[in-house]
């Protein structure tokens, strides 16, 4: 079954289905931790049906996105978002393996990369259903080593590199990162309720940076009254949709 919803307070329209990743907190959560400038040249890498594209747009209008996706289904779905929200100008489309962007990307002009990328290795945990889901869960088409290359090659020199992962992979991140010229710089763990342990970690790094690491506040997704809080009602525009239901 295919559904239609919409991203507030933009107005863009999200087209999504039951045989694809559908939306997730984790892309929710990584297009707010992600600092914005007017103009930014921006690609995502495995970007699914291109929900994160639509979110960052959401906050800000002038930027350009490159979404590189190598499934073909997902990639078919992330061109009818692009269409029926007439964003042709400002993202484009590569069906391709973040693996091999050379010829397809030029090297060394972005200033920000994302990826939602798989968080399990091949064969940990269980298995998803169908093989859309199954790559987006797990290192089948593309390793975090991977992931780290390709923001590598993308990035401008000071470029930016941001990523939501799991906290137990944490020093496979790390590693990975540092292998391939980008400095670990800002991070933000995820728990489920304050002082759990986290689910999920928001990272920043910087292609060419010095190190040193900043911790920012964790990010608490449900309250002791086991309502999201007031911060997730944020990053899930639920404050934007109260206000204009009492208009």
């Amino acid at each position: 079954m295919e559904y239609c919803d919409t991203l507030h307070p933009s107005g863009y329209r999200l087209q999504f289905s039951d045989e694809l990743v559908k939306p997730g907190t984790d892309s929710f959560l990584l297009a707010d931790f992600v600092h914005l400038k007017k103009g930014m040249r921006i690609c995502d890498l495995g970007a699914g049906i291109g929900l994160l594209g639509l979110l960052l747009l959401n906050r800000c209008s002038e930027l350009t996105v490159h979404n590189v996706e190598l499934q073909e289904a997902a990639v078919q779905m992330a061109e009818r978002n692009i269409a029926c929200n007439s964003l042709e100008q400002q993202m484009h489309l590569h069906h391709a393996d973040l693996r091999a962007l050379r010829g397809i990307l030029p090297a060394g002009e972005l200033d920000l990369v994302i990826s939602n990328p798989p968080y399990f290795k091949t064969g940990s945990g269980g298995r998803a259903h169908g093989a859309v889901r199954a790559a987006a869960r797990e290192e089948m088409a593309c390793t975090i080593e991977d992931v780290c290359r390709s923001a590598a090659y993308l990035l401008r020199w000071g470029g930016t590199f941001s990523l939501v992962f799991r906290p137990e992979r944490l020093v496979d991140l790390f590693c990975a990162m540092r292998q391939c010229g980008i400095e670990p710089k800002r991070l933000r763990f995820v728990e489920k309720q304050a002082g759990l342990a986290p689910i999920l970690v928001l990272v920043e790094g910087r292609r060419g940076g010095n190190s040193g690491l900043t911790y920012e506040p964790p990010l608490v997704i449900y309250g002791p009254d086991g309502r999201e809080t007031a911060e997730m009602d944020r990053i899930n525009f639920r404050n934007a949709r109260k206000a204009e239901e009492l208009l």
